[in-house]
């Protein structure tokens, strides 16, 4: 799972700055990308609409990031860019590149794709579209193991047991403040995915009994538990204190800076398809929450 650089949530990018992980943008990356040139400037496009092309939705997306996204297209994040393409009347294009540390001076701000999903609101180094869905940490486990019902870090069935965790993200925090790290099973936060797979590995272990229980973020536990065929479930992780770290997070779509007009056309595009992009999340075991974090999916 390597959404955990620096535009996801604890997908590894658990937050892109919240679940996937947090990294900001270089500017000087940027100005490297701009190659000096001076960029034509539409009204409304901001210095990026040279390059935009009105004939392709062009996304940049990890190219091996189940539930996300994939080479092959399988993740739910190619099926909703296929959708948003299909709304605007745009061929879909898609370029890859691992989503490790760099990745957005890499592609958005090098004029690679005019769009990358997955991004956390708030996120500061590239424009927001409205939130296009809702999620939490989850906790994950073998059903009839005794952790059926968990909707806090602070239940003490947890206590002596071996958690799996992504280094790095909110429910660490968490377990450390609630004294559980003796038995935690850390796995690494960012790495490259051509090679490595913590998320999926988590899920492994506690499917093995290797873990007794494992936190991940909401999209990644559903998914695994979702094709596990009835050996996984999940648990939301609904009431957290409030004075610890945000377990939930909203995910919008990233344009770069400046480009308004872009951005409203995809909120459009995305107002016009939610009930799909919804069924397109659920089919993948997807929590999801409404604005006031009231549970509206259980997922996986």
């Amino acid at each position: 799972m390597s959404r955990h650089s620096d535009v996801m949530p604890a997908r590894r990018r658990s937050s892109r700055s919240g679940p996937r992980g947090g990294v900001a943008a270089l500017a000087l990356g940027f100005l490297l990308a701009l190659g000096g040139r001076a960029m034509a400037q539409a009204p409304g496009l901001g210095i990026g609409a040279e390059l935009v092309d009105p004939h392709v939705f062009r996304v940049c997306a990890d190219p091996r990031d189940l539930p996300f996204s994939n080479q092959a297209q399988q993740g739910f994040e190619n099926k909703i860019a296929a959708l948003l393409a299909k709304q605007l009347g745009r061929r879909l294009g898609f370029t890859w590149q691992p989503q490790v540390f760099g990745f957005l001076a890499m592609t958005l701000d090098a004029y690679r794709c005019d769009v990358v999903m997955g991004v956390t609101q708030g996120y500061d180094q590239a424009e927001n579209t409205n939130a296009y869905y809702r999620s939490v940490y989850s906790l994950i486990f073998r059903p009839g193991s005794g952790f059926d019902g968990i909707k806090s870090l602070e239940d003490p069935r947890l206590k002596g047991k071996r958690i799996g965790i992504i280094a790095g993200t909110p429910p660490a925090t968490i377990l450390a403040e609630n004294g559980l790290l003796d038995h935690v099973h850390s796995y690494e936060l960012s790495v490259n995915l051509r090679y490595f797979s913590p998320a999926r590995d988590l899920a492994h272990d506690v499917e093995s009994g290797k873990d007794d229980v494992g936190v991940l973020w909401g999209p990644i536990a559903g998914y695994f538990a979702s094709r596990s065929g009835g050996k996984l479930a999940i648990a939301p992780l609904l009431h957290e204190s409030s004075d610890g770290p945000p377990m939930a997070f909203s995910i919008v779509m990233g344009v770069r800076q400046g480009d308004d007009a872009w951005r409203r056309t995809l909120d459009a595009a995305i107002a016009a398809e939610q009930p799909e992009i919804t069924k397109i999340l659920e089919a993948y075991g997807v929590p999801l929450l409404d604005d006031r974090n009231h549970l509206i999916y259980a997922g996986g």
